[in-house]
């Protein structure tokens, strides 16, 4: 199986290395192809006024000068051309993509991206700051990732449905299972 990995955090970002893990847990054949600067909120947006400039950071490591859905698109339909991915992840996010977020998050976009090129896709993210002072938990999707990947590869999903897995501001043994749901919306209504 062929893996395309993206962000929004960056193509060196810490979160990242955690989605390598998670993706070589199914297989070896992994590309990452990111922006190089942080594109946190960005949402679906592509470069057209400007040119995109690519960069081979190391093998199979490229960073671009654009957007996630940028660096999604240059990698399935130029960098991996002719034997595009099976897969696209994306993530894993430093902070939760929940409720409304979702409609502007780089890291969810670049799964919309893959799912509109036609490849199943999985938007992954970390919460954090709910434990006040502590670090944020990478091991919680470092130990749950690859369970929560194996699951849904196994049980699928539809074509056009894009997967949004937040893990939560825990530590991997403080979790107890995993919750399926759809996207909801804040809790507080918001009055004009």
């Amino acid at each position: 199986m062929r893996i395309l990995l993206s962000n929004d955090d960056g193509v060196f970002a810490p979160g990242l290395a955690v989605l390598e893990e998670i993706a070589r847990s199914i297989t070896d054949d992994v590309w990452i192809v990111a922006p190089h600067e942080e594109q946190s909120g960005q949402a679906r947006a592509v470069t057209l006024n400007s040119p995109v400039r690519v960069r081979e950071e190391t093998e199979r490591r490229f960073a671009v000068t654009g957007t996630p859905a940028d660096a999604v698109l240059l990698g399935v339909l130029d960098i991996l051309k002719g034997h595009p991915p099976d897969l696209v992840l994306s993530g894993v996010n430093r902070g939760q993509n929940i409720a409304e977020d979702t409609s502007q998050s780089g890291t969810v976009a670049a799964a919309i991206e893959g799912m509109h090129l036609g490849i199943p896709s999985i938007a992954f993210s970390q919460a954090r700051n709910f434990r006040r002072g502590e670090p944020i938990p990478w091991d919680c999707g470092r130990v749950w990732g690859p369970r929560v990947l194996k699951a849904l590869l196994k049980g699928g999903w539809p074509k056009n449905c894009v997967i949004n897995v937040n893990f939560p501001d825990r530590l991997p043994a403080e979790v107890t299972g995993v919750e399926v749901t759809s996207q909801g919306f804040r809790d507080e209504a918001i009055s004009t």
